[in-house]
């Protein structure tokens, strides 16, 4: 089994467990949304500007691993035209659930980010990327598939882990047991502390990867803001594990 097919599993049971960013929105975010009130997260606490989508009516839109029913609603509610790519068969399994509920189209596909889009150059005006490339080994040739699917002056909205908690085991976060890479493919005592917390295959990036990425990809960077954990000793220590960037093509 691959390690994609192996995370995709895992955040199957996480969902099945309640995992938080499996939870579809109810009837009423939804409704509020159509009235113009509504926000949505690329990293754990944090909303996401309301000026870095600008106006998303008739738009197309693309969430690229951002399935369970939370994003793309809300931007359907908004009046864009949604695709979702996500190889969670349960966050696709949500997407489609609020989708039939509350009377929207959207393209749902199943498959993995990993290997190149099945889209047509430029075909999209905004691409959301919640915080999901952790479980990607190789980050780079996202970006450019990224930047060949949006159109001119397109959008690429992504969240994306530092890589501070990767330097911890699993079972704590007080001391730093990992070096960096933290790459489970190639170090099977990583890869024996994802297994005992359940954590599915994850791998850490550095900014020249995630942030050099995409300038290398084409695009320009515009705006960005660190997030905490959420939770945890890390979160309480103001320690930020999490960036979002907003860049254009």
């Amino acid at each position: 089994m691959s390690y994609q097919d192996i995370n995709a599993k895992t955040i199957d049971r996480w969902i099945e467990e309640g995992w938080e960013w499996g939870q579809a929105i109810d009837h009423s975010v939804y409704e509020d949304a159509r009235k113009g009130i509504w926000d949505v997260k690329l990293t754990p606490t944090k909303y996401v500007p309301h000026t870095w989508f600008g106006e998303l009516k008739g738009k197309r839109v693309l969430g690229l691993a951002s399935g369970g029913g939370q994003q793309m609603p809300i931007f359907a509610a908004l009046g864009a035209v949604c695709t979702v790519i996500d190889y969670s068969e349960e966050q696709i399994k949500s997407e489609r659930l609020v989708s039939e509920r509350e009377k929207y189209p959207i393209e749902l596909i199943r498959g993995d980010i990993t290997k190149p889009l099945p889209f047509e150059d430029e075909t999209f005006d905004l691409i959301f990327h919640p915080v999901a490339n952790c479980y990607v080994e190789e980050v780079k040739p996202i970006w450019r598939e990224c930047y060949r699917i949006l159109k001119h002056q397109g959008i690429l909205l992504a969240g994306m882990d530092n890589g501070i908690n990767f330097l911890f085991g699993s079972e704590n976060d007080k001391e730093v047991v990992n070096s960096f890479p933290f790459n489970p493919l190639k170090n099977p005592e990583q890869m024996r502390q994802l297994e005992q917390g359940d954590d599915g295959v994850q791998f850490s990036h550095t900014m020249e990867e995630q942030i050099g990425g995409q300038l290398e990809a084409g695009f320009r960077l515009t705006d960005l803001y660190e997030d905490t954990n959420g939770s945890g000793r890390l979160h309480e220590m103001n320690i930020p594990c999490f960036i979002a960037t907003r860049a254009v093509k």
